[in-house]
């Protein structure tokens, strides 16, 4: 059968319309499958970039099932991703602890429901026990397109690196806050004024020191008020200052002086520029130090001017070696100018210009010698040495080294005293010599008793063993040998208590001693100024044989003294009884008892009672001699009148003065009193004015000077006669004395002036007479 032409057209226009459709939905395929490996790649890109960003996201459902990437497992430090959350947390093989620890899932637990319920998101951070990371945890409620069903998604950041460096910060701020404070506080209790100042220089802070020093309530009302501590310095305020040193962004220190409670303090002030901040400042009180300081320069001053006083010899050398001070003596010594002094000069130089002037030893490598002695200034001790210099000086070296790295250098000139050493040797070995040529016994006892030095008598004189002696021994071995030689040997204790008052109680004693041989030994302690004890013994046999003669013979004078003190009793009867009688015989006769008398009868009973009188005077004479001289004669003192007195003893010379022609000046003040013997003092002063009388030729002159100086009793009896020589006027002065043989009285001259001068001794006065052969006699009488 065959087809039209019109189903063929319809079956041609199908298969087109087919192989159309076909072509179609072949091209329409290969799209979808290009974009189907585009979505794939895509998914794949996104997975990846997933699994790089740093959160990953955690899709919790609603019956707890999980979905996560397995990279998450590893920062929960599990080997798998679970199921559901319940199984984030467990346990390794080795017991120790996996994923989150129960708390924390619990934890998430809880706000993953609260967020499935309310749709409110929550943030959590968290340590897991298994990797110890660092994971903070952001959930919110999931899209819909992601998961229907109520799901929540959490988005998981590893933080481990900030949170340690966000640990470290804190653990920073924290050690800065605890250092802040701690510093506040130690700013605060510091016993120094601090303060800081903004940019501006304006106080910002300051601490109680600083409030206690400018004396202002609080440390706000400081800061309000701006109370400076330093006062104004050539014109520039502490604020002006403290602008300086930030602007030069330079540290200034000054030393300042201010008033703190009163008192003005030198002050240490320093500003700190703390960049942009401000300027600190602090203040140091070193008043004390410049107190110290001053005290220091002065002691300087006056241990240099004490050591310029004295006669050894210093220098001191600073830590540089070079010479800073050097006394006079010993410039004197090295013939050092003051200007070495000025300039400072080195040791070494010292050593060597000292060394042209001869006045360091004589050495034969004098280099290597200066050079040990350089070694002096780091010894760890003093070093001494004796330099012998030309012209027979010798000085004593002393080097101390000093703390600081000096020197102080001592020299002493020990010329004189090596001198005097020889001369002290020569002084021992002398006063040994002297000390055993004695005649007198000696030793010397120690405080302690032990006998240190003897001569050679003592042991003769105690009659000791020499060679015990030797021994040194104490002093009661030494009483012990001596006892055995005593007539009383007990009399051995009394020379110990001599020695012990010489040695201990510093006390001068004495004894005396019987020997058994007959001897008379008297001893003597005497402390020495060494704190020894010097016993003396001198043997005195014969002295006390010839006490004894004396003795006998005072007793006999003694004796004889009486005698004459007896006859002188008896002898003033016999005299004056007769005496008395002839007397009174001759004037009855010249009375008539007897009868009248013819004219030449009467011519003879005048010259008997003339020489009865005279007589009778010159018994009373002798008499009181005799007596002054025995110490026997009477004194009754009263007090009389001195002028109207000797004007008495004058009147009754008037005659004889007239009869002599002479002339007789009597001078003297009334008012003068005087305690005497009207009696004896008027015979002293009357025989002195008879000699005057008899011994001025006619025509001379009598001169009676009474006066009272000072409170003496002065009485001068002169004349212009012939005056005497001098041994005449020894003779005049000595009157009766005995005779060669010793059996009679030889008369020397006239008694007038001895008895005159008993007299007036007996009053405790003088006479003094001064005579001269042709100028005349003075006699002086001096009464106190």
């Amino acid at each position: 059968m065959e087809l039209s032409a019109t189903a063929l057209a319809l079956i041609g226009l199908l298969l087109a319309a087919w192989t159309a459709g076909a072509a179609w939905v072949m091209i329409a395929a290969g799209s979808k499958s290009k974009q189907a490996e585009q979505s794939r790649k895509a998914a794949r890109r996104m997975a990846r970039m997933i699994d790089e960003a740093p959160a990953i996201p955690l899709l919790v459902r609603a019956d707890g099932r999980i979905e996560g990437s397995e990279r998450l497992a590893g920062w929960l430090g599990i080997d798998k991703l679970p199921q559901y959350l319940s199984e984030l947390s467990g346990e390794r093989k080795d017991g120790s602890l996996a994923g989150l620890s129960p708390e924390q899932l619990a934890d998430l637990t809880q706000k993953v429901r609260h967020t499935q319920r309310t749709a409110a998101p929550f943030r959590l951070s968290l340590t897991t026990a298994g990797s110890h990371r660092s994971l903070a945890l952001r959930g919110y409620l999931a899209d819909p397109q992601i998961s229907p069903g109520g799901a929540a998604l959490i988005w998981v950041f590893d933080f481990s690196e900030s949170e340690g460096e966000l640990a470290q910060l804190r653990e920073d701020a924290a050690r800065a806050k605890g250092d802040f404070s701690a510093l506040v506080g130690l700013i605060e209790a510091a016993p120094i004024p601090m303060w800081f100042r903004g940019p501006d220089s304006r106080l910002r802070l300051v601490n109680k020191a600083y409030v206690k020093a400018v004396g202002a309530p609080s440390a706000d009302v400081t800061v309000e008020k701006q109370l400076e501590l330093v006062e104004p310095v050539d014109g520039l305020t502490a604020a002006q200052i403290a602008a300086q040193a930030a602007e030069q962004n330079q540290s200034i220190e000054r030393i300042v002086a201010t008033t703190i409670d009163g008192q003005r303090r030198s002050l240490r002030v320093s500003d700190l520029p703390l960049g942009n901040d401000g300027v600190a400042g602090y203040a140091v009180d070193i008043e004390e130090m410049e107190e110290q300081a001053r005290s220091f320069r002065a002691f300087r001053d006056a241990q240099r001017s004490m050591l310029d006083q004295l006669s050894i010899g210093v220098a001191q050398f600073d830590a540089e070696r070079k010479l800073t001070f050097a006394n006079q003596p010993f410039r004197r010594i090295f013939g050092i100018a003051p200007s070495t002094v000025v300039v400072g000069t080195s040791f070494e130089r010292l050593l060597s210009e000292a060394r042209e002037q001869g006045r360091t030893p004589e050495v034969r490598d004098f280099p290597a010698w200066r050079k040990e002695h350089v070694e002096w200034f780091t010894s760890d001790e003093a070093q001494e040495e004796a330099w012998p210099l030309s012209g027979g000086t010798h000085v004593r070296m002393v080097a101390q080294p000093m703390p600081d790295g000096g020197l102080v250098l001592i020299a002493e000139d020990r010329t004189e005293q090596l001198a005097l050493s020889a001369t002290r040797d020569t002084l021992l070995r002398t006063r040994t010599a002297i000390f055993d040529s004695l005649f007198e016994a000696l030793a010397v006892v120690a405080p302690n008793g032990t006998l240190q030095l003897w001569n050679r008598s003592f042991a003769g004189v105690w009659a000791l063993d020499p060679e015990m002696l030797d021994g040194h021994p104490n002093a009661e071995k030494m009483l012990e040998a001596i006892a055995p030689n005593l007539a009383r040997p007990k009399q051995a204790r009394a020379i110990g208590e001599v020695i012990r008052a010489a040695t201990l109680d510093r006390k001068r004693t004495a004894g005396r001693v019987l020997m058994s041989d007959g001897r008379t030994l008297e001893f003597a302690g005497v402390p020495l100024p060494d704190g020894n004890g010097l016993l003396t013994t001198l043997d005195i046999t014969d002295s006390q044989k010839a006490e004894d003669a004396l003795r006998q013979r005072a007793e006999a004078l003694e004796e004889a003294d009486a005698v004459k003190t007896r006859f002188l009793a008896n002898m003033s009867y016999e005299f004056r009884t007769p005496l008395t009688t002839i007397g009174g015989f001759a004037e009855l006769l010249e009375a008539g008892v007897a009868g009248a008398l013819t004219e030449q009868g009467q011519e003879y009973v005048a010259a008997i009672l003339n020489s009865v009188e005279r007589l009778t005077e010159q018994v009373e004479n002798v008499l009181d001699l005799s007596q002054s001289e025995a110490g026997l004669l009477p004194i009754a003192k009263e007090r009389i009148e001195l002028l109207p007195f000797v004007t008495k003893i004058v009147r009754e010379r008037e005659q004889a003065i007239t009869d002599a022609g002479l002339t007789l000046d009597l001078r003297g003040g009334a008012g003068g009193k005087l305690e005497a013997d009207a009696r004896q003092l008027g015979r002293a002063i009357g025989h002195l004015l008879d000699n005057a009388i008899a011994a001025t030729p006619k025509g001379g002159r009598i001169l009676v000077d009474v006066g009272k100086p000072k409170g003496i009793t002065r009485i001068v009896v002169s004349d212009n006669g012939p005056g005497m020589a001098k041994d005449e006027l020894s003779r005049a002065l000595d009157g009766l004395r005995a005779s060669a043989d010793g059996t009679g009285l030889e008369r020397r001259q006239g008694l007038g002036i001895p008895l005159a001068r008993q007299l007036i001794e007996a009053h405790g006065g003088t006479l003094e007479i001064i005579s001269r052969k042709g100028a005349g006699t003075s006699a002086t009488i001096l009464i106190p």
